[in-house]
């Protein structure tokens, strides 16, 4: 396959109604069942695990999701040597409904969960829990290596990027299990789908990640870290007004010039530019409002926030390649109190996905078919659903010529083109509530 190029009070009944908070998770309404790889096995297996999120419930400030940490698309195999799968979690997720600026010293994210994804999915931030210990003149901490001073959670002087140092162990999905908890260090979207493919492992075991990258529209919401703030994509309205069209959202971190480094090892072919997460330096760009802050995020108008609020976004560069700091960091903008709780302790609500469209959403539902004209696939991505769609591919004679699913939980559909010539035809895209037809030229 070829590359694509492609704040009020929360307690009311209203509200909690149209608070993104609330209504985005992708809920898991028809029993989909998560599906892994294992190395030397292109054909998927299914495991005994719900994916998505299961429950959702709220009270005046806080929203419960309710997941086992599995997603509709499929995960695996990690050829790093990797022993573990992604397996159930059977987490709550304690995240607050009305988030608000931390006014004082930022709170620095640190290993582990720093917020969740749509489907369920943990968010860990840069590090793979690899330092230097310039005593010993060599890594410390993680797999195969000893501890690090201070033990795992000391402040080391030189950390680990997971993203440049784990990428041989990330699925086609661009992500990972730490002792079972699958996760994303960065955007969330099929390493065969980035203009520059910097991985061959969707080659063997092809996945479809959490949503592609579109550069004409602003990316969904794909996520909350632990403070509340959301999450979107990598692309976004120009201006924080919303106007300016759509432009890729920039990290204004950059890599220092440097051949050495105070207390750590020397920049070489081992151990280069951007090995380490202190390799970065943060550099303000005042008068382009497509760079973001130090926290890799800015206040903004979005679909899904009207009036304004500060989102995180998960950052590309000109390739679609993940670029530090990746999603969220190196500090939290606002107060962290986002937390993973074993029960819920007070009287909630619970919303209830809807289980199809309805009228109203249907006429409004957004599907993008690209590329156009195509020539060796055809993707068809859709906004965040909870049906499964059959997608057809018919031609000219109205003969259905390819086929595919986008199931629930899932955002994106490829139809390879090979066998099939030149010329004009027509994507249907149907459930039990919405039929859609798109033209489209194959063009080869």
């Amino acid at each position: 396959m070829k590359k694509l190029f492609l704040f009020l009070i929360g307690g009311s009944a209203l509200y909690a109604q149209t608070n993104p908070a609330i209504t985005q998770w992708m809920q898991n309404t028809t029993n989909i069942m998560g599906r892994h790889y294992v190395s030397g096995n292109p054909t998927p297996i299914a495991d005994n695990v719900l994916a998505n999120v299961q429950s959702v419930k709220y009270s005046a400030n806080s929203v419960y999701v309710t997941t086992h940490g599995i997603p509709a698309y499929i995960t695996g195999p990690f050829l790093d040597g990797n022993p573990s799968l992604a397996t159930d979690q059977n987490a709550i997720y304690k995240l607050p409904l009305n988030p608000v600026q931390n006014s004082g010293t930022p709170t620095a994210t640190t290993g582990g969960n720093i917020g969740i994804f749509i489907n369920g999915v943990s968010l860990f931030d840069y590090r793979d829990g690899v330092a230097w210990n310039n005593t010993t003149q060599a890594l410390c901490g993680g797999p195969g290596n000893p501890p690090c001073p201070g033990g795992p959670t000391a402040t080391q002087a030189w950390n680990r990027d997971a993203i440049p140092a784990e990428k041989g162990g990330f699925d086609c999905n661009k992500a990972h299990p730490a002792m079972g908890n699958y996760h994303h260090h960065q955007n969330p979207s099929a390493f065969n789908l980035d203009l520059q493919v910097i991985s061959t492992i969707c080659n063997t075991y092809p996945a479809d990640g959490l949503y592609v990258i579109n550069t004409n529209t602003h990316s969904p919401l794909i996520g909350f870290a632990y403070d509340g703030f959301p999450i979107y994509g990598a692309y976004a309205y120009t201006n924080t007004d919303g106007s300016g069209g759509i432009s890729r959202m920039k990290s204004s971190y950059q890599l220092k010039n440097q051949t050495t480094r105070t207390n750590g090892p020397a920049v070489n072919a081992t151990y280069y530019n951007g090995y380490f997460r202190e390799d970065y330096e943060y550099v303000s760009h005042p008068n382009d409002p497509s760079y973001l802050d130090e926290h890799n995020g800015r206040f903004c108008i979005t679909p899904e926030y009207p009036n304004g609020i500060y989102c995180y976004f998960a950052t590309v560069d000109a390739n679609h390649n993940s670029a530090y700091p990746y999603i969220v960091g190196p500090t939290f903008y606002g107060v962290k109190s986002g937390i993973k709780v074993t029960s819920i302790t007070e009287s909630t609500t619970t919303y209830t996905a809807p289980l199809s469209l309805n009228e109203n959403t249907a006429s409004n539902f957004n599907l993008i078919i690209a590329p156009d004209p195509a020539q060796d696939f055809i993707a068809i991505q859709t906004e965040i659903t909870n049906e499964n769609f059959e997608v057809i591919l018919v031609d000219e004679l109205g003969k259905t010529v390819k086929s595919g699913q986008l199931l629930q939980g899932s955002t994106l559909c490829i139809l390879e083109t090979d066998g099939l010539y030149n010329g004009v035809y027509f994507v249907k895209v149907r459930s039990s509530s919405l039929e859609k037809a798109f033209k489209v030229i194959i063009e080869k």
